[in-house]
C-alpha cells in the first residue's frame, strides 16, 4: 500500500462488497490514483491517458475484458466513454460477482452521463476531494461526525480523539490540500506547481472537454470567481466584467463546478420568515488554490486581505463536508442561509440527524450579538443545537443551545 491513509478508504471497501463497479470522481492531482492502488495493491493498473494502456483496451475490449474479468483499476475512465458500455455488459454476465472494479475520473459530466446511462444500479459513486487536515497529519477523523450517526443532542459532544491545533489547522488552511504541493513543495516551488496546475487545467483538461470554450474569457473567470468566493453570485454583474452574456456564466459556473474546483451552495429555503434570499453561493473549493488565485503568497497577506473571512468559511465547509463523505452517512445536504433583513447563517446541514446550523468566525472570542441569527434560528425551529466554530483554544456552551467549537476539533 501507498500514500497517505485516506479517510474516505473504509466507505470504497464498505462499497465494493456491495457493488461491483465503484467509481472515484474528483479534481486533479487530490490522489485518486495512490486510494485506488493503496486500496487495491495487486489488482490490475490501467491508466487511459497513456496511449499504450488506451490502445489495449481499445483494440479488442471483449478480448481485453476476458483476461481481466474482475480485480481492475481503469484510471481517467472518461477518456474512453465507450468503456461504459462495456461494463454493462460484462457486470451483466455475472451480476452477483461484486467488487470487480474500480475506474476513476477527473470530469464528472463524463462519468455522471454515462454512469446514468449504462451503470446505474451497478456503480457506486464516491468523490475524493484534497486532503482533509486530519490526513495530512495522520490523525484518525473527530469524534465530530459521531453526532451524525442519530438525532443530534447537546449530550453527544464528548470528543476521544484529541483535536487538532489552531497552528497544525492554519498550515492546511493556507496552503490546500493538493497533496504534492502540500508534502513536498515550499516557497517558490509550491506556486510553480499551482501556476502549473492552473494552466493544465485550462489549456489541457477543459480545451479538452470543452474545445469551443474561450480560454482566455475563462481565465478572467477563475481570477475574479476567486475574489467571490463564499459570497452570492450574481450571474448578471459577473457577465458585465467578463464582457460575456449570462448564459455563459452559467455555462462557467457549471464547468468549474463539474471539474471539482467550485462548490455551490442552495439557499436554505425552508424559511418561517418569507424573505429568505434564494440565490446560491459557492467557493473555491481548495484554499491553497483560492489563496493562489488571488495572489495570496503569504499567511501575513491572507491576514491582511479582504478574503480572510470569506477563506477560513469556505476552508471549514469544505472540511466539514470532506469529513461527512467519509462517513456512512446517505440522504443528506448542506445549505447556506440570508434573509434580506441582513440575518445569515454559514452552513445548514440536513439529512436523519436533524437540522444542524452552523455559524463560522476567524475570530477567537465570541459576542452575542455577532451570533445572534443563529441563536433566533434555533429558537424559531426548537432545534436542539446550533455550532459556532472558531479559533478559540477550547469547547465551550455560549448559551443553553449554542456551542463554540475550535477549529481544530472538525
Amino acid at each position: 500500500m501507498t500514500g497517505l491513509k485516506r479517510n474516505i478508504e473504509e466507505k470504497i471497501i464498505k462499497l465494493l462488497d456491495i457493488f461491483p463497479v465503484v467509481i472515484i470522481l474528483g479534481a486533479r492531482q487530490v490522489g485518486k490514483t495512490f486510494l485506488s492502488k493503496r486500496i487495491a495493491p495487486t489488482w490490475q493498473y490501467y491508466d487511459l491517458e497513456k496511449p499504450e494502456d488506451f490502445e489495449a483496451i481499445f483494440r479488442n475490449p471483449t478480448f481485453f475484458f476476458q483476461q481481466y474479468p474482475k480485480e481492475l483499476i481503469i484510471d481517467e475512465a472518461q477518456t474512453y466513454p465507450e468503456i461504459f458500455q462495456i461494463l454493462r455488459g460484462v457486470v451483466d454476465a455475472q451480476p452477483d460477482l461484486n467488487g470487480r472494479f474500480i475506474l476513476t475520473g477527473s470530469s464528472s459530466p463524463e462519468l455522471l452521463k454515462h454512469t446514468a446511462e449504462t451503470l446505474a444500479g451497478r456503480a457506486a459513486l464516491i468523490e475524493l476531494g484534497t486532503l482533509k487536515a486530519n490526513e495530512y497529519y495522520q490523525q484518525p477523523l473527530s469524534d465530530f461526525y459521531n453526532i451524525f450517526l442519530s438525532k443530534i443532542t447537546p449530550e453527544k459532544y464528548l470528543f476521544k480523539t484529541p483535536p487538532l491545533t489552531a497552528l497544525e489547522m492554519s498550515k492546511v488552511w493556507f496552503r490546500g490540500g493538493y497533496p504534492k504541493p502540500l508534502l513536498k513543495m515550499e516557497g517558490n516551488d509550491y506556486q510553480l506547481w499551482m501556476e502549473s496546475y492552473r494552466d493544465s487545467y485550462i489549456n489541457r483538461d477543459i480545451a479538452r472537454l470543452f474545445p469551443r470554450l474561450n480560454k482566455i474569457a475563462y481565465q478572467k473567470f477563475l481570477s475574479i470567481l476567486s475574489k467571490l468566493s463564499s459570497t452570492i453570485i450574481n450571474k448578471s454583474d459577473l457577465a458585465r466584467a467578463l464582457q460575456v452574456s449570462e448564459p455563459t456564466v452559467t455555462e462557467y459556473l457549471g464547468i468549474i463546478e463539474n471539474t471539482y474546483l467550485w462548490r455551490t451552495l442552495p439557499s436554505y429555503e425552508k424559511n418561517i420568515i418569507k424573505s429568505v434570499i434564494k440565490m446560491p453561493k459557492g467557493y473555491i473549493r481548495d484554499s491553497g488554490l483560492l489563496h493562489f488565485l488571488s495572489r495570496i503568497p503569504s499567511m501575513d497577506d491572507l491576514i491582511n486581505d479582504y478574503l480572510l473571512g470569506a477563506s477560513f468559511e469556505a476552508f471549514v465547509i469544505e472540511e466539514i463536508i470532506k469529513g461527512l463523505q467519509a462517513t456512512l452517512l446517505t440522504n443528506w445536504d448542506c445549505f447556506y442561509y440570508r434573509t434580506r433583513n441582513g440575518a445569515e447563517i454559514d452552513l445548514i446541514l440536513e439529512g436523519s440527524f436533524g437540522t444542524l446550523p452552523i455559524e463560522i468566525k476567524f475570530s477567537n472570542t465570541i459576542k452575542l450579538k455577532q451570533i445572534r441569527s443563529l441563536i433566533q434560528f434555533v429558537d424559531e425551529r426548537n432545534l436542539p443545537l446550533g455550532i459556532v466554530i472558531n479559533q478559540s483554544d477550547r469547547v465551550e456552551w455560549i448559551t443553553e443551545k449554542i456551542i463554540q467549537l475550535p477549529v481544530g476539533y472538525i
